[in-house]
């Protein structure tokens, strides 16, 4: 897997390439054939399956390991209420559906707002967020992934964590992905997060480990 070529090629920012059951020397010379500088490798691992030889083997071709990161899938089998702790008239978890709210969350996140034509239910994603009063304090995305949805960019301000709004934000957009038909929601965890999921009915079954080449010394 590659990530697609960008319309504008100064908004490059790099690739990274998904490697599952492919040696590590096969693996690296498919990449370095067609891979731009500044790539990385994500080799999945699965939770029975030892890290020391992969971590070893990419080490030997002149990787360098950048981080690990859990894989984890909530089946949409149950999904847990947000905690009574988060009551509406204080924090309220919404999905963006209006410009105005879009263009506060780019603020936020410097980055252009959701194009109004991508605020409807046809949308490929979904995008929520935590209000307490007029501010968004937190936020969490849901992208459709043929059949199931991939969650990405959960972040809650760090004055408002240990209150449960990483937990209702998590439920209303689960609850909003089994409503929609998806089998299962996905997503990638760094250790901290690795705490919040399975309290979401997240299951890990895997890891992530993410190399990069080492820079060379210039002759």
């Amino acid at each position: 897997m590659r990530d697609a070529p960008r319309k504008n090629a100064r908004d490059y920012r790099g690739e990274e390439w998904v490697v599952h059951d492919v040696a590590a020397q096969e693996a690296d010379a498919i990449v370095r054939q067609h891979a731009r500088p500044g790539f990385a490798i994500s080799v999945v691992i699965a939770n029975d399956e030892p890290d020391g030889p992969t971590r070893t083997a990419y080490k030997a071709l002149g990787y360098r390991l950048l981080r690990t990161e859990g894989f984890f899938v909530q089946p949409l089998r149950q999904i847990s209420s947000p905690p009574a702790a988060v009551s509406p008239a204080v924090v309220s978890i919404e999905r963006v559906q209006t410009v105005e709210r879009a263009a506060q969350l780019a603020a936020i996140i410097r980055r252009r707002p959701i194009a109004a034509d991508l605020l409807g239910d046809d949308a490929p994603f979904r995008q929520y967020v935590a209000v307490d009063g007029d501010e968004i304090v937190g936020r969490v995305r849901s992208i459709d992934a043929v059949g199931a949805t991939w969650c990405a960019a959960m972040y809650v301000e760090p004055s408002h964590r240990r209150r449960g709004i990483g937990q209702a934000l998590m439920s209303r957009m689960l609850q909003d992905d089994q409503a929609r038909g998806a089998r299962c929601s996905m997503l990638l965890a760094t250790h901290a997060g690795a705490l919040l999921y399975p309290r979401m009915g997240y299951e890990r079954i895997g890891t992530l480990l993410i190399f990069g080449p080492k820079k060379r010394t210039v002759q």
